[in-house]
């Protein structure tokens, strides 16, 4: 549930009705069938795998329509403006967020792995340009859509 959020979304990843799920969640239901546990087993491994897999070699996709803020030298403009913003960021942000979420990190904490990310990635365009870039912030999320 933590993963997924919504009693429909994990029914619908193991092929069970919406209402088994909530049963399960209130504790009308003790112990799933054979079947069901071993889907349940499966989607769990399956998702700590493509974590692992994200953590470590594959990048994370981070979709977002925010108003970013950043500091910037003297003579550039660094009000915040709303970006919609489709970014790929690279394996340490991935493990990053990871170890963030697993260690009790704040939403802001978490905000913060991701505007570095997109300071690094998208802002400043892996050290082409924007040196003089110092801080990004993400402030007001529209919606902010995680992938890996």
């Amino acid at each position: 549930m933590r993963q997924l959020r919504t009693t429909r979304a994990v029914a619908a990843e193991l092929g069970v009705s919406q209402r088994s799920v909530e049963r399960y969640r209130k504790g009308e239901r003790k112990h799933p069938p054979r079947g069901i546990q071993q889907r349940i087993d499966a989607a769990v491994r399956a998702r700590k795998h493509r974590r692992k897999q994200a953590a470590n070699t594959r990048e994370i996709t981070v979709e977002t329509r925010a108003r970013f803020g950043y500091t910037a030298p003297i003579g550039t403009t660094d009000d915040g403006r709303f970006r919609r913003l489709t970014v790929h960021l690279p394996p340490e942000y991935a493990g990053r967020l990871f170890d963030a979420r697993d260690a009790g990190a704040s939403d802001q904490q978490m905000r913060q792995i991701i505007a570095d990310g997109f300071k690094d990635v998208y802002f400043q365009d892996g050290g082409a340009r924007a040196m003089g870039l110092s801080d990004v912030a993400i402030n007001d999320i529209d919606y902010l859509d995680l992938d890996y």
